[in-house]
């Protein structure tokens, strides 16, 4: 294996885990900031939306660039936020911090996965994506729940300082080891935007939304639901992630695989009903457990909602590329935007069951979302399929190029 890989799944590691860690330091970053905890859930909701508006943009501009200074310049920028983050004193300077980790996460991502598919070659191309999205996983199973720790031991500055740290040394690294001038054919984004009105495309893109909203409402605020909801300590915020991420380790796995043998449709629906009932348990604990059995059952209940969570985005994204294979590496990409936008527009939901609701509410207010996943996807994105495969049948387009569509680039 190449050793560059490593470094750039170090990235994205250091990526991940400060976007996956920052809802269990909520509470502690309202108390030190003086602000509530929904209005702290605005750090999610900022780094969401602008990576959902952004990526797409900045993506398209830097694609021929040269990838060793783009990487290396969105690493910096990146470790650059967090350091202003460790040093903010006001919800303004944090929500500028998350602003600039967004703006470097984005072009850093598809840069990643396109200079490992550029070093690895056709034949090895699978194994070099799946490094680099390993640094993730990853950073769901052990980063976040390693900056937990680091939280509450040292505080939630330390934790964006030991990002900064995993971000820097990948930066310096990569800077060193990529080879110059290696660089990628331009796509307008208007190619991008265009692939999202193609037949069977926007329905799915709508399922994948509501899904991405009602999970983060519920994640968002898991340190508060945890401590106040079920009465548990914040020493037990990084167990949580922990058992999360191994659920979710094996729901990456599992839905790909159930997708494959049972298919997406009825894979994605099973895993939609799980979602509405898992989330309406998070309201149901605060609301009817007596503590402390609430505390264990919120506990236990972190790794089938992995598992169920991530079951769904490899079940989703394998019937995006069969709606329309050709265009997959733009239908991807915009599939990974709107997820971005719904977990803004989910976190904004959250807050604002925390300041016009109850906390024990939130769960269901998510639930909600789920089903309405599940409506939009019997409705709309199934039917839609249907009409394209058949469009795409009689006009013989899937055995054609479309105009639009580049070859080779892999984007987020």
């Amino acid at each position: 294996m190449d050793k560059r890989f490593i470094w750039l799944a170090l990235g994205s590691f250091a990526i991940g885990t400060e976007g996956y860690v920052i809802s269990s330091l909520l509470p502690d970053i309202s108390a030190d900031v003086g602000i509530t905890v929904a209005h702290a859930g605005f750090l999610i909701t900022a780094f969401a939306l602008t990576y959902a508006i952004s990526a797409p943009i900045s993506t398209s501009l830097v694609a021929s660039a040269d990838r060793r200074h783009v990487i290396t310049a969105t690493l910096a920028l990146f470790v650059l936020g967090n350091l202003v983050a460790a040093a903010s004193s006001s919800l303004a300077m944090l929500v500028s911090a998350r602003t600039l980790m967004a703006l470097a996460a984005g072009p850093f991502m598809a840069m990643a996965q396109a200079t490992a598919v550029a070093l690895a070659g056709p034949k090895r191309r699978a194994s070099a994506i799946a490094i680099i999205a390993g640094g993730t996983t990853v950073a769901v199973t052990l980063g976040a729940p390693l900056g937990a720790l680091i939280g509450n031991v040292v505080g939630w500055r330390g934790t964006f300082l030991t990002v900064a740290v995993f971000g820097g040394i990948a930066a310096l690294i990569l800077w060193r080891e990529l080879p110059r001038g290696l660089t990628g054919a331009r796509q307008p984004l208007s190619e991008r935007l265009a692939a999202a009105v193609q037949p069977g495309i926007f329905p799915a893109l709508a399922t994948t939304f509501l899904f991405t909203v009602g999970s983060f409402a519920v994640f968002t605020y898991i340190a508060p639901l945890a401590m106040q909801g079920a009465g548990l300590d914040a020493t037990a915020l990084p167990i949580m992630l922990l058992l999360f991420g191994i659920g979710a380790a094996i729901g990456n796995l599992s839905g790909g695989y159930f997708a494959d043998r049972f298919g997406v449709t009825r894979t994605a629906l099973v895993v939609l009903a799980l979602d509405a009932i898992i989330l309406a348990t998070f309201s149901v604990i605060p609301l009817f457990v007596p503590r402390p059995l609430a505390g264990v059952i919120l506990i236990a209940a972190m790794v089938p909602w992995g598992l169920i969570g991530w079951a769904f985005p490899p079940a989703q994204a394998s019937h995006i590329v069969s709606v329309a294979p050709k265009l997959a590496p733009i239908t991807l990409s915009l599939n990974n935007s709107v997820m971005f936008l719904g977990v803004a527009f989910g976190s904004l939901m959250g807050s604002m069951v925390l300041q016009y609701g109850w906390l024990a509410e939130l769960g269901f207010v998510a639930a909600m979302f789920a089903l309405l996943a599940i409506v939009s996807l019997l409705v709309f994105q199934q039917p839609a399929a249907l009409r394209a495969a058949k469009l795409a049948k009689s006009s013989g387009r899937g055995s054609k190029t479309p105009r639009q569509q580049m070859t080779g680039v892999i984007g987020q």
